[in-house]
């Protein structure tokens, strides 16, 4: 990571520097280096836009709608609703942290409006389908091989509803096993900015009973699942495969699936979004596919 200089910066500093002064501030805040490069991207487009030596306090609420205007109609090349959506927070994100820090006293991008952008409803696995991915998960624990590895794995993604990138950090000693009648984990985070989705998720005794096999055949020392990425992701597809599914199986499936399945068994809506480790501005998107996916509306 690139850690760049401090500048002091005022209403007159010019678009560039502050630009690269909010990028020191986004890293030292912990956020992901693939968050900190599409916004610095999205605020270098949009200074490109102006003349070098425009200022930050000459920046109007009309300025910042013709380049929105011009990205969609004048640019010549395609915007696609979620990019321009992802463009307009990143603009209302920079000018809130320059009103906020007293770099501005007026914040220009305070009443553009958000175009937000909701995404298709997610697949998730029936409860039919759900049984065979166990059932297919239980035939490779019990084969000649004794292979436990993907019925750790998946019945643990459908019970917790955790992310992949949750999965992959979770180590041995975030896990409570002590009573299996009250086993759980935590998930954490290292960056300060994602403190909020650090939570205790309980575990399913069945699952508790069947990690010893676990640990005996693959003896995780830190991570309880040290393989790249792709090879758990693999892991998930064959396992769908041999369940006879005509769905890809994914982290995200499960997680939906998961989020599904405590919503239809009347799981307590803010517990399920703690859960979920998610805030309450996602978590309108996010109930609103569940009701659709539940049939409620």
């Amino acid at each position: 990571m690139t850690i760049l200089p401090e500048i002091h910066i005022t209403s007159d500093t010019t678009l560039l520097p502050a630009i690269q002064s909010w990028e020191v501030f986004l890293q030292d805040q912990g956020r992901s280096r693939f968050t900190i490069k599409a916004f610095i991207g999205d605020l270098n487009l949009f200074a490109s836009y102006f003349a070098p030596d425009t200022t930050l306090g000459s920046v109007t609420e009309r300025d910042i709608n013709r380049f929105l205007e011009w990205l969609q109609k004048e640019r010549g090349v395609s915007c696609s609703p979620k990019s321009l959506s992802r463009r307009i927070t990143s603009i209302k994100s920079f000018f809130r942290w320059l009103t906020q820090t007293g770099r501005l006293s007026i914040d220009p991008a305070e009443k553009v409006l958000q175009q937000s952008v909701i995404s298709p409803l997610p697949q998730v696995l029936t409860p039919d389908e759900e049984l065979k991915v166990i059932e297919a998960a239980t035939a490779q624990r019990n084969s000649s091989k004794k292979d436990p590895r993907s019925y750790i794995l998946v019945t643990l993604l459908l019970s917790t509803g955790i992310k992949k990138g949750e999965c992959l950090s979770l180590n041995m000693n975030h896990l409570d096993l002590d009573d299996p009648k009250d086993a759980s984990f935590y998930v954490r985070y290292s960056g300060t900015a994602n403190r909020y989705k650090e939570r205790k998720i309980d575990l399913t005794q069945d699952w508790v009973e069947v990690f010893p096999e676990y640990v005996a055949k693959y003896a995780p020392i830190e991570q309880v699942f040290p393989w790249s990425p792709r090879r758990l992701e693999y892991l998930l597809e064959d396992l769908g495969r041999e369940a006879g599914l005509d769905k890809h199986l994914s982290f995200d499936m499960c997680r939906w699936t998961s989020a599904i399945n405590d919503w239809q068994s009347g799981m307590e809506k803010d517990q399920l979004r703690q859960k979920l480790g998610i805030s309450k501005i996602q978590w309108r998107e996010i109930s609103m596919k569940l009701r659709q996916l539940a049939g409620e509306s």
